[in-house]
């Protein structure tokens, strides 16, 4: 019994955990103190060159786990063996929860992205949610942008102030959802998504930057919304649709 519950503390614990890589992302995540740190990955082959240097002197000051790794090991944690830098840092990121926290909300109005590919899309989604009226964005970890260095710069700071409710796929967090109104994005909408009278439990599912919602998410979706254009312009940028929604009155 005892063994079972330390697992299950172990794997909530690194569910939490995200690894970021490159020296300029690892130096800014150094001197934000506001982050919490788990380790720093360092590779054995790094020359002891002015970022290098920075690194470990911030990482000694903060009493940061140092590991040291050969290259191909480094590439293995970093994922991304050409852009590492030899440098990757794991941050427990207290936001990033499971979805099925979600269940425990009384009401939520959340964004819910479906095949977000562009990681600076992905980036200036969770600064506008951050910033307006949403209370957390599904992110699921399948055929979906990954947190990564591009997601961070794009958000602007703003990553960690906000939930972000990872999953597998998004259908398997909303076909478990029966008390929320799931409103799906789409051009060939008939009802105008600033005529919708939202319930206590609300979910926009934002698509794909060229397809839009995949037709097995929109099987799950309550409704439909479109938001009506002028001059003949045909769609905007997601992460403009997502602003607009996050700044809708509640």
């Amino acid at each position: 019994m005892q063994d079972s519950q330390e697992y299950k503390a172990k794997k909530a614990f690194f569910e939490k955990v995200i690894t970021l890589y490159g020296r300029n992302v690892v130096v800014e995540i150094l001197q934000d103190k506001s982050i919490e740190i788990h380790k720093l990955h360092m590779a054995n082959s790094n020359k002891s060159d002015g970022a290098i240097k920075k690194i470990l002197l911030l990482a000694q000051k903060r009493g940061i786990e140092i590991i040291r790794h050969d290259k191909a090991a480094l590439s293995r944690i970093s994922k991304n063996a050409k852009q590492d830098q030899g440098v990757a840092i794991d941050i427990i990121a207290q936001s990033y929860q499971n979805a099925s926290a979600i269940e425990k909300l009384k009401s939520y109005r959340l964004i819910a992205l479906d095949g977000i590919h562009n990681p600076q899309n992905l980036g200036m989604i969770i600064r506008s949610c951050a910033a307006g009226n949403i209370d957390g964005i599904i992110l699921p970890k399948k055929n979906s942008a990954k947190i990564s260095p591009l997601v961070v710069k794009a958000s602007a700071g703003t990553l960690f102030k906000i939930p972000i409710y990872f999953c597998e796929k998004l259908e398997d967090v909303l076909c478990k959802i029966d008390d929320a109104d799931i409103y799906a994005l789409s051009l060939d909408a008939q009802k105008d998504i600033y005529n919708v009278k939202e319930s206590k439990k609300s979910i926009y599912v934002l698509g794909n930057e060229s397809e839009g919602v995949s037709p097995a998410v929109a099987k799950l979706c309550n409704e439909k919304l479109i938001i009506e254009m002028n001059r003949d312009v045909e769609s905007l940028n997601v992460a403009i649709t997502a602003a607009l929604i996050a700044f809708m009155q509640r």
